[in-house]
């Protein structure tokens, strides 16, 4: 199986109110990221759009329903459609979550939580070595946002994260958000969480509003906080230059917004760069 090479650049999710700006504009970023599942379709609109895109920039295919926590397996009809629009588009590559979204009968839409169990690593591991022998090439896996624990765990989602690309060869999507919420949520350190990682391993970084609270809510509808702009220049300075994007998937802005908030993120990288040097 091939290595990902190390990509960086500054890329936003690519979202319906912005199409126009993409096709008729020049818009100042290096990729842009979609929802796989929305493309997965026999023609139409949104995937000529995307046809259209890909000419002018990398595109990255990010899933939600790979479910490669699921204990009945992989399902290998997503599998054929996900490769054929791989064939088609050419993506960098592909990630997905730590997570499981259905059950043989079931599919709940949702990225729900795994036990950290030395059962659940070898049924995950299984399907991810399904999935990436199916898809010929290694993934991305996407650390969740998490509002609760269990109580057969018997590691960290680091160490189990950190395992799981160990076994499999996968890389690793680092969702700084993600960290940020979750520990908030479990009372966590997010540097242990980050020094737990294999960070070589690291091929992109994801940032996103949330919703604060006494338990804060993953919901990608706001500007990214001053939390998780500190954190990403902590993770930066350990990852090195890698791809690095903003996702916001409700009360989406006018795209000048978002791309300001880029440039925030570019200012951050360019600060850890020279840190890094020094």
């Amino acid at each position: 199986m091939t290595s990902i090479k190390r990509f960086a650049g500054f890329g936003l999710g690519l979202r319906r109110p912005h199409y126009h700006h993409f096709l008729e504009e020049d818009v100042d970023l290096d990729f842009v990221e979609v929802i796989s599942e929305n493309f997965m379709v026999d023609g139409g609109k949104p995937l000529a759009v995307l046809d259209a895109v890909r000419q002018k920039h990398e595109v990255m295919l990010h899933g939600v329903s790979l479910s490669p926590g699921s204990a009945h397996g992989v399902d290998r009809d997503y599998l054929d459609r996900l490769r054929q629009l791989a064939e088609r588009i050419e993506p960098r590559w592909i990630s997905d979550h730590l997570c499981w979204t259905r059950s043989s009968a079931h599919n709940s839409h949702d990225l729900l939580p795994l036990p950290y169990t030395a059962e659940a690593l070898d049924v995950i591991c299984a399907n991810i070595m399904i999935a990436q022998d199916h898809l010929r090439r290694p993934l991305l896996l996407e650390n969740p946002s998490s509002y609760l624990c269990f109580p057969e765990d018997e590691m960290t989602e680091w160490e189990f994260l950190a395992e799981v690309a160990r076994r499999t060869g996968c890389y690793l999507l680092l969702d700084v958000n993600n960290v940020h919420v979750s520990a908030h949520n479990h009372e966590f350190s997010p540097a242990d969480y980050l020094e737990g990682l294999p960070l070589e391993r690291v091929r992109q970084i994801h940032l996103a509003g949330h919703t604060p609270g006494e338990i804060a809510i993953d919901t990608h509808d706001r500007a990214v906080c001053d939390g998780v702009w500190d954190l990403l220049g902590h993770a930066l300075a350990r990852t090195g230059p890698v791809a690095v994007m903003i996702e916001r998937d409700d009360a989406i802005p006018p795209l000048a917004e978002l791309l300001d908030e880029l440039d925030t993120a570019r200012r951050i990288a360019a600060t850890a760069s020279r840190e890094v040097a020094a």
